[in-house]
């Protein structure tokens, strides 16, 4: 119990921020470049051999990678309650098509190679497509609403309430800015998934993977540069003002927000998070650069680096806001205001560090067993594989 004095309530909920950002940031770095993969399959594969071989490189490490989704999730649902009531039924639409894709993706993987007909193993893999394809394009959908704020408040009980009918919960996240970012999210996946195929792979389905990877990079910096000078000079950002405590009850009315006239005015009070843009960009200009060289381990690890310098800028420019409200600021979700109680947060501490390192260290074994390269040979050598 003296570890839990020490740790204050308001310590507790910045690591729990920062711990969710850990979470969402290593699921765009592993299952990010299976998404990746799957967008590009029609693509970097023209033949089924050349399509069994994309497949093959994530076939045996897609489930370990989308577990990281789930912990996400249920950092969410555990450590900001109110966050994931607000997110789960303002975009429920959204995250039904999302889920309805992590359903079609494991049902491909498992069917395309049951039947030996080029139609058949077609539609599965459109599927696989389909998988990587759209949810890499709305898990940035949803970031570009949660920037601009999402309409809903809460009554004085905390009942939650959105705004709009049914169906512009999903027609409704697609404004153009959201759209913005939802291609930037793409573009950055596929890049990676580029990236990733380089690494694996040799011959055509790697020189083509270089090609749209390469093309992939420049889109993203493109598009995240565009949407950073939308973002200055098109977007309202938000604000706490008065007094508050940070250490007080989880309260989100319990705070005065105000519009602000951008976000960017983060960086005038914390000149350091412009690192976390300037990692995006750079990055994503490395791993261009290193695709077209024909690097491969260098340019996988560029490209982590721009996402994570992508997504880390996002949490960095709106803290303490961890979702806004557009239609009622005093609604806003901050660290300060949506989180659990401090015992929550301590109790969930320790179960992380314990057992976060061992799935870490799994993750690095799995992937040390499997390194090595994909080639025609050995799908061709082993016709009858699950993939």
């Amino acid at each position: 119990m003296i570890l839990h004095e020490l740790l204050s309530y308001e310590l507790l909920r910045v690591i729990w921020w920062a711990l969710l950002g850990v979470l969402l940031i290593g699921f765009a770095l592993t299952d990010g470049f299976d998404m990746g993969v799957g967008a590009l399959l029609p693509f970097v594969g023209r033949t089924d051999v050349e399509r069994r071989v994309a497949i093959n490189t994530i076939g045996p490490v897609w489930e370990g990678n989308q577990v990281w989704f789930i912990l996400g999730g249920g950092a969410i649902f555990a450590a900001w309650p109110p966050l994931y009531a607000v997110s789960f039924s303002g975009f429920y639409l959204a995250m039904f098509v999302v889920l309805a894709a992590f359903i079609v993706r494991p049902v491909a993987f498992k069917y395309r190679s049951k039947r030996d007909s080029a139609n058949w193993r077609s539609i599965w893999d459109w599927a696989l497509f389909a998988s990587g394809a759209v949810p890499a394009l709305l898990f940035g959908v949803a970031v570009g609403n949660v920037i601009q704020g999402v309409p809903f408040h809460f009554t004085e009980d905390l009942h939650t309430i959105y705004e709009g009918v049914w169906y512009m919960k999903f027609i409704g996240l697609l404004d153009p800015f959201s759209l913005l970012a939802g291609v930037v999210s793409l573009a950055m996946l596929v890049m990676h998934g580029g990236a990733w195929l380089v690494l694996k792979t040799e011959g055509t389905v790697q020189a083509r993977a270089r090609a749209y990877g390469a093309v992939a990079a420049l889109v993203a910096v493109a598009g995240y540069a565009l949407a950073g000078v939308w973002l200055a000079y098109g977007i309202e950002g938000y604000r706490i003002v008065g007094d508050y405590l940070t250490d007080g009850p989880s309260n989100p009315l319990h705070f005065e927000v105000a519009k602000t006239a951008t976000w960017l005015t983060a960086y005038s009070a914390r000149p350091w998070i412009a690192v976390a843009p300037a990692l995006g960009i750079l990055g994503g200009l490395l791993t261009f650069l290193g695709l077209r060289a024909g690097r491969e381990v260098s340019t996988l690890l560029f490209s982590k680096l721009a996402i994570l310098g992508v997504i880390s800028s996002v949490g960095l420019t709106m803290f303490p806001f961890i979702m806004p409200s557009s239609s009622d600021p005093g609604s806003s979700l901050t660290v300060w205001g949506a989180s659990s109680s401090h015992l929550t947060l301590f109790i969930m501490l320790v179960v992380t560090l314990i057992f976060m390192p061992l799935i870490l260290v799994y993750t690095a074994w799995v992937y040390k067993v499997l390194w090595g390269k994909v080639t025609e040979a050995d799908v061709t050598e082993n016709s009858h594989s699950v993939y």
